[in-house]
C-alpha cells in the first residue's frame, strides 16, 4: 500500500470510528494532502519519516511563509496520523512525535467590554422585524449567553432545547455532549422565532434544525457569521466582528465576575484546562494595562 492509501484509512477512521465532523476531517485531509504533495503521489510508507516531516515544516515556514498557527495545524495532522499508524501496528514509532511545534506568538484575545454587550445596547426589535434580525438575536444569546461555537449553533436541533429547565444540550467537537444554561432573553425570543420559521414555510420539527433555510437544510456557516458581523457593527463595535469574539467575551466576562475556571471550561466544551486558561491571561493583561495607564507610580 502507498502512503496515500494509509492516509485514506486514517481519514475513514476519523469519520467512522472517532466520528469527527466532516469539517474536521476535511481539515486533516487538506494538511495531509499538502504533505503528500511535498513527497510525491504514490510514494511508499517509508516517505513518512522524521526527516521528510522536518523538511516539510521547513518548506512551510521558509518557502511558503506560513504563520506558526497554520504550520502547527498541518503538523498536528501529521502527528495524529503517526499515532494512528502506531496504534494500528503498521509502524513501531511515530515519525512526527519528536518534531517540535513552532512557537505561536502570544496574542491577547479580542473581546468586547461588558458595557458593549449590555442589554440596553440591544433595544427590542419592532413587531415587523424580519427573520434574519430575530435569528441574529437568537445567535447572540447562544454564543455570548451560553458560549456555543457557531458550528454548534448551526447543527442545534429543537429537541436539545429545554426552556423549562433553562438548559440546552450541545453536541460539540468529537460528538461530545455538554449541557449549558440558556438566558432569559433566549427563552423569550425562541418561541417567537419558531413561529416565524413556520410562517416562512420552514415547518420545524422536534428533531429538526433550529436555523433552517428555505431548502430545508441548515443555514451555511457564512450566513450565520454574517448575522453576527452585522449585529456587532450595528452596535458600533469596530473590532473583529465574529462569532468567536462573542464566545471569547462570554468566557472573559464570566471569569471577571468570579466564575470558577473549571465551570467555564465545562461550559465552553474544552477538553483541556490549558485552553481555558488563556482567558485568565487576558484578565491579567487587561489589569496590567489599566494599572499602567492610571496609576501614578506605574
Amino acid at each position: 500500500m502507498s502512503l496515500s492509501d494509509y492516509i485514506q484509512q486514517f481519514l475513514t477512521y476519523l469519520a467512522t470510528q472517532r466520528r469527527y465532523s466532516p469539517r474536521t476531517v476535511d481539515t486533516y485531509s487538506k494538511s495531509l494532502d499538502k504533505f503528500l504533495a511535498s513527497t510525491g503521489e504514490g510514494v511508499e510508507l517509508s516517505a513518512f519519516s522524521e526527516m521528510s516531516i522536518k523538511a516539510f515544516v521547513w518548506d512551510l515556514k521558509m518557502e511558503q511563509k506560513l504563520a506558526p498557527t497554520s504550520i502547527c495545524e498541518h503538523l498536528a495532522a501529521l502527528k495524529s496520523f503517526g499515532k494512528f499508524m502506531v496504534r494500528s501496528k503498521i509502524l513501531e514509532k511515530n515519525p512526527a512525535e519528536n518534531v517540535p511545534m513552532p512557537k505561536r506568538p502570544k496574542r491577547l484575545v479580542n473581546v468586547l467590554g461588558q458595557k458593549d454587550l449590555a442589554e440596553e445596547k440591544f433595544p427590542e426589535l419592532p413587531p415587523d422585524a424580519k427573520l434574519p434580525q430575530v435569528r441574529a438575536r437568537i445567535l447572540l444569546e447562544l454564543i455570548y449567553g451560553s458560549g456555543l461555537r457557531i458550528s454548534e449553533c448551526q447543527t442545534l436541533t429543537w429537541d436539545r432545547i429545554d426552556t423549562g429547565a433553562r438548559l440546552v444540550r450541545v453536541l460539540g467537537k468529537g460528538n461530545k455532549e455538554r449541557i449549558v444554561p440558556i438566558t432569559e432573553a433566549f427563552i423569550e425570543r425562541i418561541a417567537n422565532f419558531k413561529q416565524m420559521e413556520a410562517e416562512a414555510g420552514h415547518l420545524p420539527t422536534a428533531a429538526g434544525y433550529v436555523f433552517l433555510s428555505d431548502d430545508g437544510k441548515p443555514f451555511g456557516l457564512r450566513t450565520l457569521r454574517n448575522d453576527i458581523h452585522d449585529l456587532l457593527r450595528e452596535i458600533g463595535w469596530e473590532g473583529k466582528a465574529s462569532p468567536h469574539v462573542l464566545r471569547h467575551s462570554f468566557a472573559t466576562h464570566l471569569l471577571e465576575n468570579g466564575a470558577e475556571i473549571m465551570s467555564v471550561k465545562e461550559m465552553l466544551g474544552h477538553s483541556n484546562i490549558s485552553t481555558t486558561q488563556v482567558y485568565t491571561h487576558v484578565n491579567a493583561e487587561r489589569l496590567r494595562a489599566a494599572f499602567k495607564k492610571t496609576h501614578p507610580r506605574a
